[in-house]
């Protein structure tokens, strides 16, 4: 039987670019080997991710909530749970996330303009959103994005 065809995961990367503006691209892990997690499993599809310190936290952004103009703290990969949330970014793109939505929070050294510097973020609709937020231990890059992919 032959290996089925890797599958793409999508996510949307924030990141800063040349010019220290934040910006988002929509880009796909696409690193996928089909392999069990251990010789007793059955083989799965995996993208494994270079190995490092990571600090995972639980958010719940209640309704309403708006997080004014900011950087992320540290490159971190945010997937949302439940709810909704938007993202937008210093060249003005506006993106809307819900369940099972990734994006890669890498805006870091961005330069303030216009009263914005990284990005502005919040809630939508009537139910809190809640994430799970996976912080990573690794130096921020500038205009690379997809660079997981």
């Amino acid at each position: 039987m032959a290996e089925p065809d890797p599958p793409t995961m999508p996510y949307w990367h924030v990141y800063t670019d040349a010019d220290g503006v934040s910006r988002q691209k929509l880009c796909a892990l696409s690193q996928f080997k089909f392999e069990g997690i251990n010789p007793e499993t059955a083989p799965q599809w995996n993208d494994k991710q270079a190995k490092t310190p990571a600090v995972v936290t639980f958010t719940v952004l209640p309704v309403g909530w708006v997080g004014e103009w900011h950087e992320n703290p540290r490159p971190q990969w945010i997937a949302v749970l439940s709810g909704r949330w938007f993202v937008e970014t210093m060249d003005g793109t506006r993106v809307e996330m819900g369940p099972g939505e990734l994006m890669m929070g890498e805006d870091q050294n961005t330069r303030a303009r216009d009263g914005r510097k990284g990005h502005l973020s919040g809630t939508v609709g009537d139910e809190p959103c809640t994430m799970i937020v996976t912080g990573l231990d690794v130096e921020p890059t500038v205009n690379r994005p997809g660079r997981f992919t």
